[in-house]
C-alpha cells in the first residue's frame, strides 16, 4: 500500500507538469530541503531552490507527463520509479526513464535526489 505522502507527491508532480503552476509542489518541501539531480554537482536548498529546481526542470519541455510504475517505501523514504514521455522545447518527443529518492520528515520532502537515462535528451542525431 503506497503511503498519503506518496500519493500526494505523484500527483502534486503530475499536477504541475500539466499546468507548470508549481505552489502545490514546492509546499511538499521543508524549510531546508535539498535537491539534486544528475546535471547538479551542488543540490539546491529550501523552498526557493525547490522553485529553482521545479521551474528548471520544466522550461526543458514543451509537455510532459510522468507516469509511476513502482513505489518503494521505508520509514522516512519513497523511492520513485517512473516513466516520462513529452516534447522538449525544440519539438523534439521524448521518452525516458528514471528513479527519484525522497526523504522525508512527516509529510513533506526533506531530500530529493533523482537519476534518470540522460542520454534521451540528446539531440535526435546524437542518439544514433
Amino acid at each position: 500500500m503506497v503511503s498519503e505522502t506518496a500519493e500526494r507527491f505523484m500527483q502534486v508532480l503530475q499536477e504541475a507538469e500539466q499546468t507548470k503552476v508549481l505552489e502545490a509542489l514546492v509546499g511538499m518541501f521543508t524549510e531546508d530541503a535539498e535537491l539534486t539531480n544528475l546535471a547538479r554537482i551542488e543540490p539546491l536548498r529550501g523552498r526557493d531552490g525547490a522553485h529553482h529546481f521545479w521551474q528548471e526542470y520544466l522550461s526543458v519541455f514543451e509537455q510532459i507527463r510522468s507516469k509511476f510504475i513502482n513505489v518503494i517505501e521505508n520509514e522516512g523514504a519513497i523511492v520513485l520509479e517512473w516513466i516520462s514521455e513529452g516534447v522538449l522545447s525544440n519539438g523534439e518527443p521524448l521518452s525516458y526513464r528514471g528513479v527519484s529518492v525522497l526523504e522525508t520528515f512527516g509529510e513533506q520532502v526533506c531530500r530529493f535526489r533523482t537519476y534518470y537515462d540522460s542520454a534521451a535528451f540528446l539531440p535526435q542525431g546524437a542518439k544514433r
